[in-house]
């Protein structure tokens, strides 16, 4: 963002409001390819896992191809529904952007997600996402940050892997109870 700011410090903002209006969907295109590459591959290793593990598939079978639609699906209608809170949450709450911050922060972003997805690494999109859009706005000065939303934010992450886990422990338990296998 430093960068954009010396290379655009010339330009009028009319001008670059235009053109960084069209390169934000290029790089809301790349955050969405990203996005498909990384989120859907652990929800189709994990559905693939489950077929494997009820013996409904062999191991080291491939990943069929009605699994790899179901999620496809999936994602797009969980970021259709769900996508505008987080957007506003994160583009407006947390910091008013611009088109160039949200084109930096969108492409940096695609870039460290695509580099995780391509190492078989997974990473959490929200949260690289947030980080960009953070490093964006703090790059102009850092009081542009509603820190108090971003603290709110962090607290929702800490407390989401524990009740995770004790939600998928409490559904073990109770299919453990439910078949006689306790």
């Amino acid at each position: 963002m430093k960068f954009l700011f010396l290379l655009l410090a010339k330009i009028s903002r009319v001008t670059i409001n235009k053109w960084f209006s069209k390169l934000q969907i290029v790089s809301a295109a790349f955050m969405a390819l990203s996005h498909g590459m990384n989120d859907a591959q652990k929800s189709m290793g994990i559905i693939t896992l489950a077929l494997i593990s009820a013996g409904l598939l062999g191991s080291g079978a491939a990943i069929p191809v009605w699994v790899i639609l179901a999620c496809a699906a999936a994602m797009a209608a969980g970021t259709a529904m769900g996508g505008k809170k987080i957007i506003k949450t994160i583009g407006s709450h947390m910091m008013k952007i611009d088109c160039p911050q949200g084109f930096a922060a969108e492409t940096s972003s695609a870039f460290v997600i695509t580099a995780m997805s391509i190492a078989g690494n997974p990473i959490s999109t929200t949260q690289v996402i947030t980080a960009g859009i953070m490093g964006s706005g703090s790059a102009k000065r850092a009081s542009a940050v509603r820190w108090g939303v971003v603290r709110n934010i962090l607290s929702a992450w800490v407390f989401t892997l524990p009740a995770a886990a004790i939600l998928g422990g409490a559904a073990t338990l109770l299919v453990k109870i439910a078949t006689g296998t306790l």
